[in-house]
């Protein structure tokens, strides 16, 4: 099996819904990190890149038609460069990385971009067809987050629980209260700001130019992050998802824009084109869970892939948890033996804190976990998340 690196990455800051990347098209705003990165390292022939991959959730609206191809053409690579969109959901840009370095692996390709994109903000409503002629009904589906186009046996077999709900189940079944969920989203925050403050943050992020109203102004930074907040500002907010539940705003992962892009190559392609690795992928795994309870997907996931490489979570001295909402973040935790505190999870904040453009988070734990093994001089880092409609992945890497 050849070794597979990580060699360098890049992404966009993350911006609010709403916020400072909304006019960005989606196709656009996956074609920036790219361009970014072959920017960063001329020596690197785009010729020679085999696939481009990218993660994406939505693909219902700018994102459609293969936004992985799009985002090729769109960042000027050589039009034989080809590019496919991989969607497991929330875990799509991590799946990404990993299907790179199973190529890779493989003897397939040499070197791949991979990464993801999600723009929540640009998410279209969606009408379906007419079930019958001459129907004078029609529904509007929002496709921003959760279900749509529902199918009946899914939903009497399974449910159809949304993202929030699915993290109050989480809470009353691994018994996480509002206080502890509270605290953690407050050190979610308190650990971001403090990785803005420090510039930590900043050796990830590209800037990006946009229009605001008539002027040209750079986003350089995390927009969801607050300083301001307190333990009891979150224990104010309500919680609109269950009566007497536990799962607020504050408490939550955010609904977000962004972009990230990674290179990934062989020891052959690492010499051929001068590049750096930083870590290599030593493998991955996925894992299924009922879709009422998709957020304890890490455990399993993780579990399966600790038994396949032979390690334990204390071979691990970085590990970036997605921060779906804090419920599931704590019983993946709790269930895995670790501190509700622990300074290696999530050391820079998380989810919660940075937000969650659902096709993007997973690449930008794998190059935040892949900048964190320098920074914290580790040899082995963790990245793992849940999946809606119930599944997790994780992802291990080792310092080059």
């Amino acid at each position: 099996m050849n070794a597979a690196f990580i060699c360098d990455g890049v992404r966009t800051p993350i911006g609010r819904y709403g916020g400072s990347l909304a006019s960005v098209r989606t196709d656009d705003l996956a074609a920036l990190p790219i361009t970014a990165l072959l920017a960063r390292n001329p020596s690197l022939d785009p010729e020679a890149i085999d696939d481009v991959y990218l993660g994406c959730a939505n693909q219902a609206g700018e994102d459609n038609r293969n936004v992985a191809r799009m985002a090729v053409l769109l960042a000027g690579l050589p039009e034989r460069v080809p590019g496919s969109t991989i969607n497991r959901l929330c875990g799509s840009g991590l799946d990404a990385v990993a299907s790179a370095a199973r190529a890779i692996a493989a003897g397939d390709i040499e070197l791949a971009i991979a990464g993801g994109v999600e723009s929540m903000t640009r998410a279209p409503f969606v009408m379906p067809k007419s079930g019958a002629a001459f129907s004078r009904e029609n529904s509007v589906f929002d496709t921003t987050i959760g279900w749509r186009f529902v199918n009946a046996h899914i939903k009497d077999r399974y449910g159809i629980d949304s993202m929030p709900e699915t993290g109050e189940n989480v809470a009353a079944e691994f018994a996480v209260s509002r206080g502890d969920q509270d605290a953690f989203a407050l050190r979610s925050h308190q650990r971001a700001v403090a990785a803005i403050d420090s510039g930590r943050l900043a050796k990830e992020i590209m800037p990006v130019t946009v229009r605001s109203g008539k002027q040209i102004v750079s986003v350089d930074r995390d927009e969801h992050p607050r300083a301001d907040t307190s333990l009891e500002k979150l224990a104010s907010l309500p919680t609109p998802f269950r009566t007497g539940g536990t799962v607020t705003a504050g408490n939550s992962s955010g609904v977000n824009d962004g972009s990230a892009a990674l290179i990934v190559a062989s020891e052959r392609a690492v010499e051929r084109f001068g590049l750096v690795p930083r870590a290599r992928v030593i493998a991955a795994a996925t894992a299924g869970v009922a879709p009422r309870v998709m957020g304890i997907g890490p455990i399993y996931a993780t579990r399966k892939l600790l038994q396949r490489t032979r390690l334990s979570l204390t071979d691990f001295g970085v590990i970036e948890l997605n921060e779906a909402f804090a419920s599931q973040a704590l019983a993946t935790m709790r269930e895995l033996g670790l501190p509700d505190n622990a300074p290696h999870v999530n050391p820079n904040g998380g989810a919660i804190a940075l937000g969650h453009p659902l096709g993007m988070s997973g690449a930008r734990l794998a190059l935040t976990a892949s900048l964190e093994l320098v920074e914290r001089d580790a040899k082995r880092a963790l990245c793992t998340m849940c999946i809606g409609v119930g599944q997790g992945i994780a992802l291990a890497m080792e310092r080059a």
